[in-house]
């Protein structure tokens, strides 16, 4: 099977590598890709904000299937354009993507459908902002309603600070018609739920915890996510079982009955809040992804023992249903090198040292943003390079990611030295 797969960051890599192990992929093709992908399948240039120059890759292409990594051409619509020319393709459409690529819409869209998130308000110019913040207390979240790379959600622990941030998210829009939201503060501790869905039904894959913050302790500014561990303990049975019903279920028979059906990957982010409802703690909607996570995938894919392929093609042929979706039941753990002046400016250009060094059993380098400078290997964004090791417990696969982190180097890399550590306490 020829399969392209639309992306270039350490996702992108992550999927690649996993359909790479697949008996039934014969070519593979990516596009953009990075340096690292290119050791995997064939690299070709595209503008993943175009829809047309990405319907030029697949003409010239001819792949058998379509595999989209980023929200951007989702939200851009290329899975209808796709499928409009017959082409099959993995992700929802554009109207299904609004569950991410509107936090107004995803908002509505639970409060409509009772799945369990924070109190909110919608506002759209700077007089709204003011006449709704006295209806909040302190700590208080205000988020860019439109895609923003992980980094468009900010907590502000006055209202204040609040009513400043909403001015520059209401800027940064550029449009009279800009909105922003403003959400209660929930405290508790967060995870991230993956379920793979074809438009009726909606089947658990395995849950992450990220960490968004940019230095140890969650100190710093919010990063599109700077490590994440993935375990069986991090999500009980009960657990599982609550939030694909409540949530992951739910969402998908709303969707299907506004008649934008659901195919794809659901990632559910969940405050798991202690006292708000009858179980303890009780689980909380911050947002919805409509794609792979990124770092949590590279978490998930060492783990994963069912073909991603055949995750796909039930997602694409409603059989999701007879789909058991195997894990191996050891822990994977995944820490991100990011360049100098992440996230707010970050630096390009800075010569990787250490990646021909071949890591440790278990242990694999997924790149990000690189890309090729002659004979080096370079920065090309702020995320790098995610180090991902799956072994028969945590500790142990924290352990590897550090010791190959350690043997790779660049100018200004920064990475947190505590992914995991609340799981380990």
């Amino acid at each position: 099977m020829r399969i392209l797969v639309i992306g270039g960051g350490g996702r992108e890599h992550a999927l690649c590598w996993s359909l790479r192990r697949s008996p039934r992929v014969t070519d593979l093709l990516c596009a953009p890709g990075n340096a690292g992908i290119a050791s995997l399948a064939s690299c070709l240039p595209v503008d993943q904000t175009s829809v047309p120059d990405m319907l030029r890759v697949t003409a010239e292409t001819s792949p058998d299937l379509v595999v989209i990594g980023p929200e951007v051409p989702l939200a851009a619509g290329i899975v209808d354009a796709l499928q409009a020319q017959g082409t099959r393709v993995f992700g929802p459409t554009e109207a299904a993507a609004q569950l991410e690529s509107s936090k107004a819409f995803s908002k509505a869209f639970m409060q409509r459908n009772g799945i369990a998130t924070a109190r909110y308000e919608l506002c759209s110019t700077m007089a709204q902002v003011q006449a709704a913040l006295p209806r909040f207390t302190a700590p208080v979240v205000v988020k860019a309603d439109g895609l923003a790379a992980g980094k468009g959600v900010i907590i502000a622990s006055t209202l204040a600070e609040a009513e400043a941030a909403a001015h520059d998210l209401l800027q940064l829009g550029g449009t009279p018609d800009s909105t922003i939201v403003l959400e209660e503060f929930l405290d508790g501790e967060e995870l991230s739920f993956f379920a793979l869905c074809d438009g009726t039904t909606a089947v658990s894959i395995a849950a992450a915890q990220d960490h968004k913050r940019l230095l140890d302790n969650d100190q710093g500014p919010n990063t599109g996510g700077m490590g994440a561990y993935s375990t069986d303990d991090l999500l009980p049975d009960a657990l599982r079982d609550q939030l694909l019903r409540d949530v992951a279920q739910r969402t998908v028979d709303g969707m299907r009955a506004e008649g934008t059906p659901f195919h794809g990957i659901l990632f559910c982010g969940i405050m798991l809040v202690p006292g708000r409802g009858p179980m303890a703690p009780d689980p909380m909607v911050l947002e919805f992804n409509t794609r792979w996570g990124d770092p949590e995938t590279e978490a998930i894919v060492l783990r994963l023992k069912t073909d991603m392929l055949d995750l796909i093609d039930a997602s694409i042929d409603g059989t999701a249903a007879q789909l058991h979706i195997k894990l191996r039941p050891d822990a994977a753990a995944c820490v991100i090198a990011a360049s100098a002046g992440y996230p707010n400016a970050p630096r390009k250009g800075d010569i990787i040292r250490g990646l021909d060094a071949p890591p440790p059993p278990g242990t694999v380098v997924f790149q990000a943003g690189t890309s090729q400078a002659g004979n080096d290997i370079v920065t090309a964004g702020g995320r790098v390079l995610a180090i991902g090791a799956a072994a028969p417990n945590l500790p142990e696969a924290l352990d590897l990611c550090y010791a190959t982190l350690r043997s790779i180097r660049f100018d200004g890399m920064q990475y947190r030295n505590d992914i995991g550590a609340r799981a380990l306490r």
